[in-house]
């Protein structure tokens, strides 16, 4: 596996990190959080110009990457900025499903993904199915010609904002099972699809849906009836990745305020990160930092390979990820003492990204169980 970014990939990290470092301060991050949208229309839209939508999809579905190391390149630098803009959602999770499923026409949305002009959100987990991807209980009914979605969806990322949202639904089959389960394209607005959002306490914004008698044409499936949960398991493989890699991104921004903290805060006349106790902690940080920094290569580097493979390797890389994020978090935080917890200061945004993305696909534990049942395979 070869570990160094070719040119392209170079100049996109390059450009995305000059971008986010002219208009992303703590600030403006404040002020979008505090706004009715969640994110900001005008950094997605700068974002959209410099193509990096576009990045996180194949040539053939109208992008110019869309591989594991384009997918971490892009998720790293967000991180770090602390960018709250719901990129995954709109473009790694609907976006994929999107351009691996849909027709000539729903394909064509694709365009409109990468200029910015359309989001998306995945309504796919449920209340009560924790992170079990194959749970749903949500139906989908054929009636004179016509689909009937009835259920509950949590926590949908993004929902507000979607002019069009991709809805699991069982056609067959028991609760559990992989089989049965299709993917439907819902548009915003919908006859029977209510929405109760509410802001994430990590950034942006998800909504609780409801689908009550939604009618849709038998055209608004993506795909094969009943064949969803492999390109559901592929997309949530690709959003492991993202996450991981925007975490490890944020990781090194808290890692790094750190370090800026404790050469200028001083004790007793000097700055304490000449204290040995502290640097000792500091020292376990940068250790642990690699380590995440390796497992995420690994996950980006396997994507594209068989998916109980790729499953077992990202697997690896979000449990990783999650006990060296709340040790960085923790450590952080303590290191900067009472300032690390106020709004105001960055350090408490990131500390609360790396906290959260170890409840999303999957925690620690449950990846862990995971592994070790992949492996054993």
């Amino acid at each position: 596996m070869n570990f160094e970014l070719t040119e392209e990939r170079r100049m996109l990290q390059d450009t995305l990190r000059r971008f986010l470092s002219d208009r992303y301060d703590t600030a403006t991050r404040n002020r979008i959080l505090e706004s009715d949208e969640g994110f900001s229309p005008e950094i997605w839209e700068g974002l959209a110009e410099l193509g990096v939508i576009g990045a996180l999809f194949a040539e053939d579905q109208g992008g110019f990457g869309g591989a594991g190391f384009d997918i971490s390149v892009v998720f790293e630098e967000l991180g770090r900025a602390g960018v709250v803009e719901p990129m995954l959602d709109t473009a790694i999770l609907g976006g994929g499903l999107l351009a691996a499923l849909g027709d000539e026409a729903q394909r064509a949305l694709v365009e409109e993904v990468i200029g910015g002009g359309l989001h998306l959100a995945l309504a796919h987990y449920e209340p009560g199915s924790r992170y079990d991807l194959s749970r749903v209980r949500a139906t989908a009914t054929p009636e004179g010609g016509e689909i009937v979605l009835n259920g509950a969806k949590a926590v949908v990322v993004n929902a507000e904002a979607a002019g069009q949202l991709i809805v699991s639904a069982r056609e067959s089959g028991a609760a559990d099972d992989p089989g049965g389960i299709s993917l439907f394209l819902v548009p915003a607005g919908a006859n029977g699809l209510s929405l109760r959002g509410y802001p994430m306490i990590s950034g942006g914004r998800a909504a609780e849906v409801t689908l009550d008698e939604v009618r849709l044409p038998a055209s608004a499936r993506l795909g094969t009836a009943g064949e969803g949960f492999e390109p559901l398991r592929t997309a949530i493989a690709r959003a492991n990745v993202a996450l991981a890699a925007e975490t490890l991104g944020a990781m090194e921004t808290a890692t790094e305020l750190t370090r800026e903290y404790l050469l200028t805060r001083q004790q007793f006349g000097r700055p304490i990160g000449t204290f040995q106790a502290l640097q000792h902690r500091f020292a376990d940080m940068l250790i642990e930092l690699e380590q995440a920094r390796s497992a995420v290569i690994n996950a980006a580097g396997n994507l594209e390979k068989s998916p109980d493979f790729r499953d077992m390797q990202i697997s690896s890389a979000r449990n990783l990820i999650g006990r060296v994020g709340r040790l960085i978090a923790e450590e952080s935080i303590q290191m900067h003492g009472g300032i690390a917890m106020t709004q105001e200061y960055e350090l408490a945004h990131f500390a609360k990204r790396i906290t959260m993305a170890d409840h999303r696909f999957g925690d620690t534990d449950w990846h862990l169980e995971r592994f070790l049942e992949l492996s054993a395979a």
